[in-house]
């Protein structure tokens, strides 16, 4: 198999792998365009050798190599940019889950009547400990089983 031939088969089976994982939803759409970037590119590079030659001279690069590795390198650059992100913003969301996450156990405490100056710091740290717990939570634990004999002694 030649190098072209080969080139050409991995970025197919890329495209095909990546419209697979997009379609079975592990992958969203927004994260999947800088990959089929890269499998479109090989296509067309494995397509027509000569481009990538070409390229380098239109650029001014000695060695078409080199041109392949600095686009290489900007791509992971991008990802790493658009992943960055992505994770600033999912620290924004979490802090925020956070504070309005206290600000509905202060209200819980409030509303049951629990004073919440007389509370020690170790309390202050876990307070789902001092509450009592609600209706539902009763039901689904007097509906509960009790373990059995036979897998304690086990």
């Amino acid at each position: 198999m030649s190098g072209t031939m080969f080139f050409l088969v991995i970025a197919v089976i890329t495209i095909v792998f990546l419209f697979n994982l997009v379609r079975s939803r592990r992958l969203r759409e927004k994260y999947v365009a800088l990959w089929m970037v890269v499998g479109l590119a090989t296509i067309v590079l494995a397509l027509f050798p000569g481009l990538l030659a070409s390229l380098a001279r239109l650029v001014g690069v000695a060695v078409p190599s080199n041109l392949l590795f600095f686009l290489a390198i900007l791509l992971l650059l991008g990802v790493c940019l658009q992943l960055s992100l992505e994770i600033s913003l999912a620290e924004d969301k979490s802090r925020t889950l956070a504070e309005h996450v206290a600000i509905l156990n202060l209200q819980v405490r409030e509303l049951a009547g629990k004073p919440q100056a007389g509370i020690a710091p170790a309390e202050a740290q876990h307070p789902e400990d001092e509450m009592e717990p609600t209706e539902p939570v009763q039901r689904r634990a007097a509906l509960r089983p009790e373990p059995s004999s036979d897998r304690q002694q086990g």
